[in-house]
């Protein structure tokens, strides 16, 4: 069983990758960013968990967030189901690419054959298009291969893992309308809500806030981790090659903005777009000394990212604060 034409050509993020395969194959043709823009992506966490062996920097809103937002900007259908049974679990699979549909999931990247990095990761997305006797068929993102194959076995465990960020064998489908939404008022309004709960974060590790905390935290970094040659590495590698398209998203959000502009005529628009190119190399930069902080050991790199990211929570803010005036309605 094998559907056609499902692909979303040097996708970068694997939830974007997911969501432009099936609308493609819906006949709908839009770029990554704009996908990501529309979803209102952008985010941050400093996440420290009791249970983690070391911090983890996050650049954008939760699993599947993205999906069920974009899906309603563009007022698609989107059919989810979730469940514990491995067997029913199957069953919703088969049962949609048996209707010509292929289907997106979520589940933990270290199972699938294909990644090289065996890292436990609950919230990797993938688009399957057919499966035969003994693999699936997947769309995963231009770093992981593209058009890729996973065993049936591995593919059952990467859904079932339970940890942070997974799922109960989460599958969904989407179905496109006769007729689009005007595309220029769904990323205004986008614009305007990522903006407002970007500037407003529940808790101190979300948001500009938790920019503000990581600038905070980061200086401790190099007693914090048992093996900083590793660890931090690791950890700039996430930011810049994690599958966020670089500089923790903001690459991402910045290339929405250009485009956003080209369709939604806004002066407070075009000044966040300027204000996003300007914030993006500030956030490679700090993957940077965060790196050369863990291969030399040198806490003075530790202490510029720290004050880069000083920098960037107020940078960010008031270009939310910009782009929240953009007008809606």
């Amino acid at each position: 069983m094998i559907i056609e034409n499902v692909s979303f050509p040097s996708g970068q993020h694997c939830e974007t990758t997911a969501f432009g395969a099936l609308l493609r194959h819906e006949g709908v043709e839009m770029s990554e960013p704009m996908l990501f823009g529309l979803g209102e992506g952008l985010g941050f966490v400093y996440w420290d968990a009791r249970n983690m062996a070391f911090p983890f920097l996050g650049g954008r809103v939760k699993p599947f967030a993205l999906t069920r937002t974009a899906s309603d900007r563009l007022g698609l259908t989107l059919h989810v189901q979730e469940t514990a049974s491995p067997r029913k679990a199957w069953q919703h699979v088969t049962s949609a690419l048996a209707a010509g549909r292929p289907v997106g999931l979520q589940l933990d990247s270290y199972h699938l054959e294909y990644f090289t990095a065996k890292v436990h990761f609950g919230g990797r997305f993938v688009a399957m298009y057919g499966y035969d006797d003994t693999h699936a068929h997947l769309v995963d993102t231009a770093q992981q291969g593209g058009a890729v194959t996973t065993s049936l076995t591995s593919l059952g465990q990467a859904r079932s893992e339970r940890g942070p960020m997974t799922a109960r064998n989460l599958s969904y489908t989407l179905a496109c309308p006769a007729g689009l939404p005007d595309l220029g008022h769904a990323i205004r309004n986008a614009i305007a809500n990522n903006a407002h709960a970007f500037l407003n974060p529940p808790i101190t590790n979300l948001g500009h806030r938790g920019i503000g905390k990581a600038a905070r935290q980061v200086t401790l970094w190099l007693d914090r981790s048992e093996d900083p040659s590793r660890d931090l590495p690791l950890a700039a590698t996430l930011m810049e090659r994690g599958g966020t398209g670089g500089a923790l998203f903001r690459a991402l959000y910045r290339d929405f903005l250009a485009e956003a502009t080209a369709i939604a005529d806004d002066d407070n628009l075009a000044h966040g777009h300027r204000l996003y190119a300007e914030i993006a190399p500030l956030w490679t930069e700090v993957a940077h000394h965060i790196t050369v902080a863990g291969e030399t050991g040198d806490a003075d790199h530790l202490a510029r990212a720290s004050a880069i990211l000083t920098e960037l929570a107020d940078a960010e803010r008031h270009a939310m604060q910009v782009l929240s005036r953009v007008r809606t309605g």
